[in-house]
């Protein structure tokens, strides 16, 4: 069984209601008539409903199992309006922005899932819009969860043909958020990574906190943030498998790590790999996606009050059937 075959069947356990708010892109409407056909979730969609039924009808897709909310004519606006006023209005919001807002699918999901009277757990956008357009709302009006610092972001990459990693399963972070973190934030990063993997995967973690120096072998600011982050970390987690600083090749390779870090707790078995910045995270992750043909689901979100995730652009319908299957698992464990 594969990671994301395992996933959804985790889902099939205990029902979870996924919003989607880009329906008049094909993808995302293939992708919800594909979840509600495979019935590991419910699907709510929000958009311009005749289009919606016109797109639906065109591509041969069956919506009958699928709540559609016409964001024209929703009679709920003018009661979500007012919240997002009352929330916002020491930030200098309007009413007139909040009713502005509201008519935004993206603002009128996130209203969803913080109104109790709905049953919405989460939801995922992005296949064309911005990260920025996507969180913002999400962090604006649900905030993080307590207790937490920092909203970041990871990727689950499944690499083909992999002996490395759980299998070739990894979680990267941070691929999606955080583009200079501080050695404090790192540290962040690679505990949700870690909590996040043990969730969706079900296996133990092991961090490698990755630098272009391993245990000292180069010295620079750069390299200094890393061992900062990495002592940070395990001093609040003492409990987790954490190492570093450390090259790519020494974190996963046990033969490397041998010769470059024959003392690491992880022996060369990371399965969690922590990047030092939003640029080595985004090129790291769409390089393996890209020359290994791996499968890169996110990037997910970590943090947040409920799950909200947001897609990449150049996501495929599959890519968003898989993203809908983690949102579900972060909405049971929510």
């Amino acid at each position: 069984m594969t990671f994301i075959e395992g996933v959804k069947q985790k889902a099939k356990n205990q029902l979870k209601t996924i919003i989607l708010t880009e329906p008049e892109d094909r993808r995302v409407l293939e992708a919800a008539d594909e979840v509600v056909q495979q019935g590991f979730a419910k699907i709510i969609l929000i958009g311009d409903k005749k289009q919606i039924e016109e797109d639906a009808k065109k591509y041969k897709i069956d919506i009958s199992k699928i709540r559609v909310i016409d964001i024209k004519s929703e009679c709920k606006k003018k009661q979500y309006a007012n919240s997002l006023y009352e929330l916002r209005k020491n930030k200098g919001m309007t009413l007139e922005n909040a009713i502005e807002l509201v008519n935004e699918p993206i603002y009128y999901g996130i209203m969803m899932l913080k109104d109790k009277e709905e049953e919405a757990d989460g939801l995922v956008a992005g296949a064309i819009h911005s990260t920025a357009d996507t969180l913002r709302p999400a962090l604006q009006i649900l905030k993080t969860k307590p207790e937490t610092k920092l909203v970041s972001a990871f990727f689950v990459m499944c690499v083909p043909n992999c002996e490395y990693g759980e299998d070739g399963i990894f979680v990267f972070g941070d691929c999606g958020i955080n583009q200079n973190p501080t050695s404090e934030e790192l540290s962040e990063i690679a505990i949700a990574s870690a909590n996040s993997f043990k969730s969706l995967v079900g296996k133990e973690p092991k961090v490698a906190m990755l630098s272009y120096s391993t245990y000292g072998s180069a010295k620079s600011e750069l390299v200094d943030k890393v061992v900062e982050a990495t002592k940070i970390a395990k001093e609040k987690r003492n409990d987790l498998f954490i190492d570093g600083e450390m090259q790519l090749d020494a974190a996963i390779i046990p033969e490397i790590a041998k010769l470059k870090a024959p003392n690491s707790i992880l022996k060369g078995n990371a399965n969690v790999l922590i990047f030092p910045d939003l640029n080595s995270g985004n090129i790291g992750y769409k390089l393996v996606q890209r020359l290994a043909k791996a499968e890169a689901y996110g990037p997910i979100c970590q943090g947040i009050a409920m799950p909200v995730n947001d897609l990449s652009r150049g996501c495929s319908k599959e890519d968003i059937v898989g993203v809908i299957a983690i949102t579900a698992i972060q909405a049971q464990n929510n």
